[in-house]
């Protein structure tokens, strides 16, 4: 019997440990090096399989664009597959836009791997990745599924271990335009690559920095690139990262912003909590814990 609905499908965000712009290609598309983390602060989607080939959209919380990445990826899948089905795909959106935190992306990779198994397609990972590339450059990471080194454009991800961490998160109003950020003039281009050897081996700063595992690489390594700029232009964020300095001893933007985070520890609990009151009452804010991996890592293939 084909399955005809999937509920309650995670599509959690992410926090980019560190971020930095180590090139720019001759295209004008920017080289980053990265390591993503997945965290527990997810949208929720529901899809049903439609026979007459329609691909729709429902909000169950916050409205979203009326063509949205969702739909792109199901279009492109339909397209690609040769599919006859449809979807309605229900969206109970929590992870805010415009943050940083990769959540349009992620209701992206999850739609492409419920369809996947809606649809029956049985894709294997490497041919869900290379849709997942046309859509965006963090969409790979999640199809991927698993806590990463990135590096190119998002494309190139070398999978890393790392230790079950806590994160304050805090996202105050204003989006910011990731365009803008990297064709800001005063954006670091040049810095120093990172190499990685072998998929959870030991990374070293070239040259002449020290060896460090992937592990080290997540604790306070490197900076935001981007952060300097989103600061300069939307001031609330700086504002959030000196507010989280102030109670955890750190804090960094996360892709283009405007979201922050601090390290809260790796224990059975965070090292401090987040208070409920927060700056302004229309920011939002949540602890994290990190994932060691996606929730829907072992669907495709």
């Amino acid at each position: 019997m084909p399955i005809r609905a999937l509920w309650e499908l995670p599509a959690p965000a992410k926090l980019n440990l560190f971020l930095h712009v180590v090139g720019r290609r001759a295209d004008g598309y920017h080289l980053l090096q990265s390591i993503f983390v997945l965290i527990d602060w997810c949208d929720t989607l529901h899809v049903e399989r439609r026979d007459d080939g329609r691909l729709a959209r429902h909000d169950l919380g916050r409205a979203l664009p009326a063509d949205d990445l969702t739909l792109r990826a199901a279009r492109l899948l339909q397209a690609k597959s040769g599919c006859t089905l449809g979807a309605d795909i229900s969206i109970d959106k929590r992870v805010p836009w415009g943050a940083g935190l990769g959540g349009g992306s992620s209701d992206a990779a999850t739609t492409l791997i419920a369809l996947d198994r809606l649809w029956r397609l049985r894709w294997p990972r490497e041919r869900l990745l290379a849709l997942a590339a046309r859509l965006g450059a963090d969409v790979p990471f999640f199809v991927g599924g698993r806590n990463a080194f990135v590096e190119g454009i998002g494309e190139r991800l070398t999978p890393v271990e790392l230790p079950q961490a806590w994160y304050a998160v805090v996202k105050p109003p204003p989006a910011i335009a990731t365009p803008l950020v990297f064709a800001d003039p005063a954006l670091v281009r040049d810095t120093e690559a990172v190499i990685l050897s072998g998929s959870f081996g030991n990374a070293e700063q070239h040259p002449g920095r020290d060896a460090r595992g992937a592990a080290a690489l997540a604790q306070g390594f490197g900076r935001n690139d981007l952060q300097p700029v989103a600061e300069r232009r939307c001031p609330e964020v700086a504002e959030a990262r000196r507010w989280l300095e102030a109670r955890f001893g750190n804090g960094r933007m996360t892709g283009s912003g405007s979201a922050v985070f601090a390290r809260a520890g790796t224990g059975d609990r965070p090292v401090a909590g987040l208070p409920q009151q927060l700056p302004a009452p229309d920011w939002e804010g949540r602890m994290c814990r990190s994932l060691p991996e996606h929730p829907l890592v072992h669907w495709p293939g």
